[in-house]
């Protein structure tokens, strides 16, 4: 007598559906009153038991990418705006003789230290942060460090990009012209 409930696996070279008929006729011999029920191949079988992790991992992907391309043009506006207060400053660097390049590396070291700051305070945070979603990274363990140090590298990346367009526009206008804005 089969228990209630219970699940049997058969193994074939062949077609599984091909054996379905065979195995019913079998599980009737054994006994009349059991019944063979919701026959599927063994990679359905698995694939339905890691349904809901793989929709988690979609999510958490999704939900990644999102946050990712807000924080890479967060970080952009804010450098590109923070650049663009100082054309006054750049333009009387500019206007007393500063070459352009003396002021774009002054403009750009400034704002890699303010990256610097805010990567450490990032991944601080994302390092206490990330037990939190251990259950479901799959893969990856919670401090990855490939992960960590590609999200640093992209920031940095933003940032000293967001720092460097607007200073070199800024640069390039007359120091007269840097002067009257305001």
């Amino acid at each position: 007598m089969f228990p209630a409930g219970a699940y049997y696996a058969a193994r074939t070279t062949g077609d599984p559906a091909s054996i379905v008929p065979s195995v019913r006729s079998i599980v009737q011999q054994l006994d009349a009153q059991a019944v063979l029920f919701y026959v599927a191949p063994m990679e359905q079988l698995v694939a339905s038991t890691i349904s809901r992790p793989r929709l988690y991992a979609v999510l958490l992907g999704i939900f990644a990418a999102v946050g990712v391309g807000l924080a890479v043009i967060g970080i952009y506006g804010v450098m590109a705006y923070s650049v663009a207060q100082r054309t006054r400053e750049i333009g009387i660097r500019m206007a007393l003789g500063a070459r352009r390049a003396q002021v774009l590396a002054l403009v750009v070291r400034q704002s890699a230290l303010l990256t610097v700051v805010g990567i450490v305070i990032g991944l601080s945070g994302a390092a206490l942060l990330s037990r939190y979603l251990e259950g479901l990274l799959f893969g990856v363990t919670p401090l990855d460090p490939v992960t960590f140090a590609a999200a640093a590298a992209l920031f940095t990346l933003v940032a000293l990009v967001g720092a460097y367009g607007p200073t070199r526009r800024a640069t390039n206008v007359d120091p007269l012209v840097a002067l009257r804005t305001e």
